[in-house]
C-alpha cells in the first residue's frame, strides 16, 4: 500500500498558560491518504485547529509522531519546518484579511508567494493566471479586495494557498463568514482542485452537512478521534463527494492505537454509563452493557 499523505499517532500537544497547562491534543491517532478530500469536525475546544496547526508546521507537538508527504516534522530544524511551510503545504483561513494583502489586486496577490520563492515575473504572472482560471476568476485578477465579494475573495484565497505548488491543503473554516449559497461554490472549487490536481485537502467545519461536500470526516472529541463519518453508495460501494442526495452516510466509531474508543455522552446517559462498563463478545461483534448499581 502507497505511503499515506498524512500519519498521526498517539499525537499530544499541550499548551501551558500561565501555571496552567491545556492538553489540546491527547493522543490523536490519524492516517490520510494521497488525493484524499477530507473533513475535520468537533465542538470548540476540542483540538481540531490545534491538529491543522500542527500538520502545518505552525507548532510543534509536545509527544507523538505527525509524517506529512513523508516527513517526520518532529525531526525538523527550524530551518526545514520553515521551508515545508513554503512549499509542502497551503493555508486557507476563515477570515479574509488573514488571506490577502487589500492593497494588492487579485493577481499580485497570487504572485506574491511566487516571488518570495524567486520566480521570474513571466513564471510568476502565468501561473496566477492558470489559478485564477482554476477557480473561475480569471476575469477579476485586476480587481482590489473591495471589488471583490467573499466568495470571490476566498476563492482567491485558495489560488493564493496553492501558488507554490503543495502537497496538501489545509482550510479553516473557510466557510465560516459565507451565506450557504456561496459556501456551495467553494466547496465545489475544492473538489475540483481535489480532481484536477490530486491535491489532498483537510477542511475543518462546523457546518453539519460536510459530509455531503467531502468524501470523509473525522469528528475530534478531548483532543482524540472520536468517529469517522463515511459515504457509501446504496449497494455499500465507496463513493466520490459528488450527487449527495441518495448517498448513505455511517458513522463508525474510531480505536486507537491501543484499543480505546469514545462513547458519545448522548449515549452514556441514555444508557445509563457510568464509569466502568461490561464487555461481552457475541456471534454478532462486542457488547457494551452499563454495570448495575448494585455491583458498582
Amino acid at each position: 500500500m502507497a505511503e499515506p499523505m498524512i500519519d498521526c499517532e498517539n499525537l499530544v500537544k499541550i499548551y501551558k498558560i500561565a501555571d496552567l497547562e491545556v492538553l489540546a491534543l491527547q493522543g490523536l491517532d490519524l492516517t490520510v491518504q494521497r488525493g484524499e478530500l477530507m473533513g475535520i469536525v468537533g465542538a470548540s475546544g476540542s483540538g481540531k485547529t490545534t491538529l491543522m496547526n500542527v500538520l502545518g508546521g505552525l507548532v510543534r507537538p509536545s509527544a507523538g509522531r505527525v509524517a506529512v508527504n513523508g516527513r517526520e516534522l518532529l525531526k525538523l530544524s527550524n530551518a526545514a519546518l520553515d521551508r515545508y511551510r513554503r512549499t509542502q503545504v497551503g493555508f486557507v483561513w476563515q477570515q479574509g484579511a488573514r488571506n490577502l494583502v487589500p492593497y494588492l489586486n487579485a493577481r499580485e496577490n497570487i504572485e506574491l508567494p511566487m516571488m518570495l520563492a524567486g520566480l521570474s515575473a513571466r513564471q510568476m504572472r502565468q501561473r496566477a493566471i492558470d489559478l485564477l482560471d482554476m477557480v473561475q476568476l480569471a476575469d477579476r485578477q485586476n480587481h482590489y479586495l473591495p471589488e471583490l465579494s467573499g466568495g470571490e475573495q476566498q476563492r482567491v484565497a485558495i489560488a493564493v494557498a496553492l501558488a507554490n505548488n503543495p502537497q496538501l491543503l489545509l482550510a479553516d473554516e473557510p466557510t465560516g463568514e459565507l451565506d450557504s449559497a456561496t459556501a456551495q461554490s467553494i466547496y465545489e472549487a475544492f473538489r475540483t482542485l481535489n480532481a484536477q490536481l490530486g491535491l489532498t485537502i483537510l477542511i475543518v467545519s462546523h457546518d453539519p452537512q460536510i459530509a455531503r461536500q467531502v468524501q470523509r470526516v473525522m469528528a475530534i472529541r478531548d483532543g482524540k478521534a472520536a468517529s469517522e463519518t463515511v459515504r457509501k453508495k446504496r449497494n455499500g460501494a465507496p463513493e466520490e463527494a459528488h450527487h449527495a442526495d441518495d448517498d448513505h452516510f455511517e458513522e463508525l466509531v474510531v480505536l486507537d492505537s491501543a484499543g480505546r474508543l469514545q462513547v458519545p455522552k448522548p449515549i452514556r446517559e441514555a444508557l445509563n454509563l457510568g464509569l466502568r462498563a461490561r464487555l461481552e463478545v457475541t456471534d454478532e461483534g462486542l457488547l457494551i452493557r452499563p454495570v448495575e448499581e448494585e455491583e458498582e
